[in-house]
């Protein structure tokens, strides 16, 4: 078979075009092109391995990582076939948030703090040590917690800003069920909380003044937003110049059921959604990765997302 027919082969598919314009400026890792395509390993594998065989990507070893990249070496007939395939993936739907998608992996790659992370998160649960527990290091790490300004939007009966209010300045719960508001505000005075305050609101519009606090947080929130987009600008309206946004929330999963039993509007969010919308509202240096994944069926991942204001 000629180079022409291995290349418009190759290039017969819709996920290659995708992979094709996904390594036209970049050189990435199979595992890197898993996270920006939501495909599995072997398929990904599979479709590289086709467009290696057209000679139109070539491969380099770093470790146990192997990283593709487009063959600046091919003839001048693969390299049209190139810019064809990076102009056709343009087509696609999936194109915008593979774009963007990338652009988060490349700009995680210039921080090493979440590789760090995930070496130490992994040799801790290898390891078994006494008193050594995700609890502890919790604690520990609110013991460390600066005297700032935290609004938990959508708090719930206010579990986590109740841990928040032992060492911040001032935590401000906003939830739009009067009871659950009434619940919190009874707890926080039982347990003697002076610095936390519960309001009634809900997400979109939290009832907090203008850049008057430090982070905003939405914990397992924004899922039950009306418009998640709408609730992150409100966010940002309240935070002060330099405050953050942190967001804890489900990955976007198939599990119709949780509508149902649990009351949720969105089924999770996909990484490129929430780097638009942080990036739409005005954040910056923004930070998505996922940080936690379920071993039991329906499989929930959770994704950890962060920008600066």
């Amino acid at each position: 078979m000629s180079s022409t027919l291995k290349s418009l082969r190759a290039l017969g598919d819709p996920t290659r075009l995708r992979i094709v314009a996904l390594l036209e400026n970049a050189e990435l890792s199979v595992a890197e092109l898993q996270e920006i395509t939501h495909l599995g390993q072997s398929r990904i594998s599979t479709h590289l391995g086709l467009l290696q065989e057209a000679e139109l990507l070539c491969s380099r070893r770093e470790g146990k990582r192997t990283f593709y990249k487009i063959n600046d070496d091919a003839d001048t007939t693969a390299q049209d076939f190139i810019t064809i395939a990076v102009t056709g993936a343009q087509e696609l739907p999936e194109h915008p948030a593979d774009q963007i998608n990338l652009k988060r992996i490349l700009e995680r790659r210039k921080e090493q703090a979440q590789v760090y992370f995930n070496q130490v998160a992994g040799r801790f649960d290898r390891s078994y040590g006494p008193g050594r527990s995700w609890q502890a290091f919790g604690q520990l790490l609110l013991r460390i917690l600066p005297p700032i300004v935290i609004a938990d939007l959508g708090s719930g009966e206010g579990l986590l800003s109740e841990l928040l209010a032992r060492r911040a300045k001032k935590v401000i719960a906003v939830d739009n069920s009067e009871r659950i508001i009434a619940f919190g505000e009874a707890k926080a005075k039982k347990n003697g909380i002076k610095n936390l305050e519960f309001r009634l609101g809900d997400l979109e519009t939290p009832p907090i003044d203008a850049n008057s606090v430090d982070i905003a947080v939405l914990s397992q929130a924004l899922h039950h937003a009306a418009e998640p987009a709408v609730a992150i600008a409100g966010a940002y309206k309240i935070l002060k110049p330099g405050g953050q946004i942190v967001i804890l929330d489900l990955l976007k999963h198939n599990f119709e059921k949780a509508r149902e039993l649990y009351g949720d509007r969105w089924p999770g969010f996909a990484e490129s959604d929430l780097h638009g919308w942080l990036e739409k509202a005005g954040f910056k240096k923004i930070e998505i990765s996922i940080v936690a994944s379920e071993e039991q069926p329906p499989y929930f991942q959770t994704v950890l997302a962060a920008g600066t204001k």
